[in-house]
Order: structure tokens, then C-alpha cells, then sequence
């Protein structure tokens, strides 16, 4: 794959408890390694120093509105008129693409606390996007198609690691089934890092999916 000068790129430590992930911009690439710009933390805003060794989880979005995660490693760090740091670019194969045009669902559970009028339900949803997510209505709500909601999405990686994303959605509609009422929501003004959190997230469960149909 090649990676457009000026892509940004989010990082998120593979091997940490912390909340910190870094934003960064792609400078130059050659074959399997890209370079970045020292990258800037969204914890402190400061400028950050990643050691060589370090492995995290990349993910950007490109120009056709397609998602992309991968791991890499910070390789080294160059000295020249702008300071880069190396990172390892993996092959095309182990690059994920995480959707085309609209974010693609997995369907996967996962707690979803929500606020509506100074109202507070707690959910589980049955499939989760980095653009929206369904959940089951288990009571009943004072919101109805078309309000807006807060939310609170639970995430939890399958290396213990757990995100906390915070974000208004849209009511879609409310949908009765036979056994449950489910209502498909629209994620609005989600911030660049936890739209992240949910690109990785479903990375992460694309991958555990693919290894029980391995074993099965």
C-alpha cells in the first residue's frame, strides 16, 4: 500500500492500560516503512517521543472515505531538516480495510449506556459500527425516531484494554421484532480519537471472528 504524504495517522499503544494515543502525519515512504512527523499526544497536546521498539495500532482514513487499521512498530528516528520517526508498514494483506463508503457493522455485544432528557437507560447492543450501532431496547424510553442521544460505548479489546466513547446519535427508528424491540442509531459529531477507538474495535473483533471460522 502506499500512503499519501499529509495522511493522517492515529496511534494507539498496543501493550498499555493508558488512554493516550498520538495523531501524527505521514512525510515519506519507502516500500515497507513510512515516516512520520513527531507526533503530538491527545491526552497533553504535547509533542511526544516514541521509542524505538514500541508497537501500536494504526488507523487512518483515506481519501474515498475508506478506513484502514493495521500494527506497526517505531523502527528508529531520522535527523534531517524535519525529524521523522520510522515505522514498520505491514503488507497489503494484513491491512485491514474497515469499510467502503459507509462503516461497515460487526456484529458483536456490547454495553451502551444512554442519556435522554436527564433520563439514563442502560442497553446492550447487538452489532457496532465507527458509524452507528443498533441496540435492544430492553424497557421502555421516552425517545422515539429521529431524537438526538447521548451516548456511552463500552469497548473492550481482546487484550483486557477498555475504551470509553462518548457521543451524541440520532434515533433512526425503533424496529419490533417478535422476541425484542431494536432501535439503529447514528453516531453525530464523534471526535477524530474515539472514531478511532471504534475503527480499532472493530478491527479487533473482524480479527477474533476470522480466527473462530478458522478453528470451526
Amino acid at each position: 500500500m502506499e500512503l499519501k504524504i499529509g495522511t493522517l495517522i492515529t496511534l494507539e499503544p498496543t501493550f498499555s492500560e493508558s488512554m493516550e494515543c498520538f495523531k501524527c502525519k505521514v512525510v515519506e515512504q519507502k516500500d515497507n516503512i513510512f515516516y512520520i512527523d513527531y507526533p503530538v499526544s491527545t491526552t497533553t497536546n504535547r509533542t511526544s517521543f516514541l521509542s524505538e521498539g514500541s508497537q501500536f495500532h494504526a488507523s487512518f482514513i483515506d481519501e474515498a472515505k475508506i478506513a484502514h487499521a493495521f500494527k506497526t512498530e517505531v523502527l528508529g528516528r531520522v535527523k534531517a531538516n524535519v525529524p521523522m520517526i520510522m515505522l514498520s508498514l505491514p503488507t497489503d494483506e494484513k491491512i485491514l480495510k474497515i469499510q467502503r463508503r459507509e462503516f461497515v457493522r460487526v456484529l458483536t455485544p456490547v454495553d451502551v449506556a444512554v442519556r435522554f432528557n436527564d433520563e439514563y437507560y442502560q442497553f446492550v447492543a447487538e452489532d457496532i459500527s465507527a458509524g452507528g450501532s443498533a441496540i435492544i431496547l430492553n424497557q421502555k424510553v421516552a425517545f422515539k425516531e429521529d431524537d438526538e442521544i447521548e451516548v456511552t460505548i463500552v469497548l473492550p479489546f481482546s487484550n483486557k484494554e477498555v475504551k470509553y466513547v462518548q457521543t451524541k446519535a440520532q434515533v433512526i427508528r425503533i424496529i419490533e421484532r417478535d422476541d425484542c424491540v431494536i432501535a439503529p442509531l447514528s453516531f453525530n459529531d464523534t471526535d477524530e480519537v474515539d472514531r478511532q477507538h471504534l475503527v480499532r474495535f472493530c478491527f479487533d473483533r473482524q480479527l477474533l471472528i476470522r480466527k473462530k471460522e478458522t478453528v470451526f
